[in-house]
Formats: C-alpha cells, structure tokens, sequence
C-alpha cells in the first residue's frame, strides 16, 4: 500500500464530501466538517493540481500502483475528481452571482456612478497563476506592514498592525478589519488579508486589530476595543499615508457583529468611554460571514439591528449558503431588515456552496469578492457627500483619545 499516496487522497476526499454536505456545526462531526471542508471549498484547483494529480503521476512514475489497494486509491481520486468540479464550478460562478447582487443593491447602472479616477485599474477577472500556485501566501512585495502598535492599555489584545504601500501615496482612504473567533479566539493578521494586502497596494491605509476576548470581557468592551482602533487611526494614519476622513469598517464572524454594531454607532458615547469627542463615525461597512444576533445572553440592544436607523452607512454583506456557524436565513432576514430601516444602500451577496471563513485565502470566491468590495467601496466614495476638511489639511480634527508614551508605537518585532 503506498502510503504516501494515500494520505493526500483521502484527506482532500474527506475535505470534499464536507465541502459538498457540511454538517451543521452542533453534530459531532461538525467541527471536523468544517476544518476538513474549509480548504477543499476554497482550494479546489490547488487540491487538485498539488494533492490528487501530481501524487497520482508520481505513483506511476514510480511503479506504486502495483497492487489492489494502490488501484483503490487510484479510484478514490477519480470519484473525488468530479466533485471538486462542481466545487470549483461554484466558485466560479460568484462573480456573477455577486454582481447581481451589486446591481440589486446600488442600481443596474452602478457602474456608470464610479468617478472615473477611482475606477482605474478595478480588476474584473481572475488572477488564475495565484490561486493555482500561492493560494495560501498572502503578502505582496509592495505593500510593508507595521506590526504591533499600541492602541490601549489591554497589552497584546490592544495592538494592531497597519498595512500601507512602500510608496507611502498621501491621501489615501483606510478600512479596519476585525478579525472573528466567537470572541474567544482569533488574532490579528489572520483573516481577510487577500482584502487588506490589495487595498494597500492600491494606495490604501489598512489595519487589523486585536481585541479583548471572553471570558475576560464581554460586550461592550470588545465594541470599546473596535472604537479605540477608530479613534486612533483618525489620530494617526495620516502618518502612514491616509486620508482618515474616509474610513470603512470591515469584519469577519465574530468581527462582522463588531464592525455592523460600530457602523450603525458613531459616536455613541456608551462605546467610547473617556474619549467621547472623539470621531467613530465611518463611511461604509463590509461584513464577511457574520454573525448578526444578540451577543449571547444580551438584549435587542448588543445585536445591529438594535441601532439600526435610517442613518446607517452603505452597507456590503456576504455569507455562504452552506455556513454552518451563522445560518443564511438569518443572515437574510437581517439584510432585509437594514434595507427596510437604512436611507443608504445594502449590498447583500448570497455565495453558493460558501461555508464559514470563505476569506482566508487567494480562492476564486474570496478573489470575486475582493473585487467587488473594491468596487463597492469606490461607489460609496464616488457617490456620498464630500466631508468637510479641517484647515485644508484633509486630515480629521484632532482627538482627545491619546495613545500610550511613543515607545509603544515602535513595532514590536
């Protein structure tokens, strides 16, 4: 039996039978589903190309296939084939899929309102050498990122990192990512760096933050933590290059229930105690599989549609049908429920056979979406209201949220 062989087919053939039917996350099964299933949902080509078609080249090569139960694996991944066909087959229909979505949420002619200097160079099209051969590298050469900065007196859940172009351009906009893990886990520099690492080469601010987790904390510290990141990047990232009038919140699962609360708060002095004057407000939202509900045993109130209002901010939404962690019913009824409230637009994305944390990775999902986010925020950046500058600096008014002494500022590695 040649082991070696077997090892990579069984794993990606397990992945794809969860990827295919993932059990609900409270089956006993489900934890593996979801793990197991992760990679092959949103690496069928590399699983295909790196652990089914070279091994199974190498076997022969080799002259392994010489028995029974070598002939066995040799069936398992041709079963295994066509179903990371139909995986990659719905990855690849996202990007139409996520334009209508874009066309149901800002108009069938959205495009069209695009200033024609940010639409430059919105890419449209697969980047297949990435996916196929570095699905998993996130980091680009031209983008330097500054680890660890202090933003609070939390110790390393109070740090965040902020990606910028090497060229540091000036004026840039900024999006704050928070990463998920049910508020028990996660770290920064996890999730969503495809999304960060490509508005910064595209002259962007980024940030990804960490934030205090249960048990040690719960709501509304974590919404604190996420106004604190605020508050600084309008002090600060100006000095890596942005504008931060122009600030967009993004998030993912348990960050997604953050950044939705954040958007539809600003300036709500509950989240921001000792640094109430300071500017919390933002531009526009993208939530990434999120969790949208009451925090745990909390009322209406710790849940987004407890401060939804007519005055939320445009709004980007995507969730896998197949999430088994957050239900896309709910996910529904809650987009729903903002369009019906909100007086700016929701854009909400329905990704089919996409499971829990789709944006970890260069997929050919999380690639179309990247795009559209891109896009997205383009539009809102074209069509809102020109904020007001301050001396004609274009910087934010200054805040009376201070960081910690400078040393604290120096990246920490």
């Amino acid at each position: 039996m040649p082991y070696g062989y077997l090892v990579p087919v069984v794993l990606v053939a397990v992945g794809t039978v969860f990827a295919l039917r993932p059990a609900p996350w409270s089956h006993p099964l489900g934890r593996a589903s979801y793990f197991f299933g992760l990679a092959a949902n949103e690496l069928p080509f590399a699983a295909f190309l790196w652990m089914l078609l070279l091994p199974t080249v190498s076997a022969f090569a080799q002259g392994d296939i010489d028995s029974a139960g070598a002939w066995a694996i040799v069936a398992l991944a041709a079963v295994t084939t066509p179903g990371l066909a139909i995986i990659a087959c719905r990855g690849l229909g996202e990007r139409g899929r996520i334009e209508h979505a874009m066309e149901e949420g800002l108009g069938a002619e959205w495009r069209a309102a695009i200033d024609a200097d940010l639409g430059k160079g919105l890419r449209r099209r697969l980047p297949l050498a990435r996916v196929l051969i570095l699905p998993i590298f996130r980091r680009r050469w031209d983008v330097r990122r500054v680890a660890n900065l202090s933003y609070g007196d939390a110790g390393r859940r109070n740090r965040l990192d902020v990606y910028h172009h090497r060229s540091r351009p000036v004026g840039g906009p900024v999006l704050i990512h928070m990463h998920g893990g049910g508020y028990t886990g996660g770290h920064k520099n996890s999730q969503s760096l495809p999304l960060l690492y490509r508005l910064a080469g595209r002259g962007w601010v980024t940030i990804s933050a960490n934030y205090r987790l249960k048990p040690h904390v719960k709501h509304p510290d974590h919404m604190i933590d996420l106004k604190k990141t605020i508050a600084w990047a309008r002090q600060y990232a100006h000095e890596y290059g942005a504008d931060p009038t122009t600030l967009f919140i993004a998030g993912s699962s348990a960050g997604g229930h953050m950044a939705s609360i954040a958007a539809l708060t600003p300036n709500d002095p509950e989240f921001q105690p000792g640094f109430e004057d300071a500017d919390t407000s933002v531009t526009g939202a993208v939530i990434l599989n999120g969790f949208l509900g009451p925090y745990w045993d909390q009322g209406p109130e710790s849940s987004p549609l407890g401060h939804a209002g007519p005055d939320a901010p445009p709004f980007f939404i995507a969730h896998g049908d197949l999430d088994p962690q957050v239900p896309v019913s709910d996910i529904r009824a809650i987009a729903d429920e903002l369009r019906r409230t909100s007086d700016n637009p929701v854009v909400y994305a329905e990704l089919r056979g996409g499971n829990h944390a789709f944006d970890l990775y260069h997929s050919p999902r999380f690639e179309a979406l990247v795009d559209a986010i891109e896009a997205f925020t383009a539009w809102v950046r074209s069509t809102r209201l020109a904020p007001p500058t301050h001396e004609g600096n274009g910087q934010a008014p200054p805040s009376p949220f201070t960081l910690p002494p400078s040393p604290d500022r120096t990246p920490a590695g």
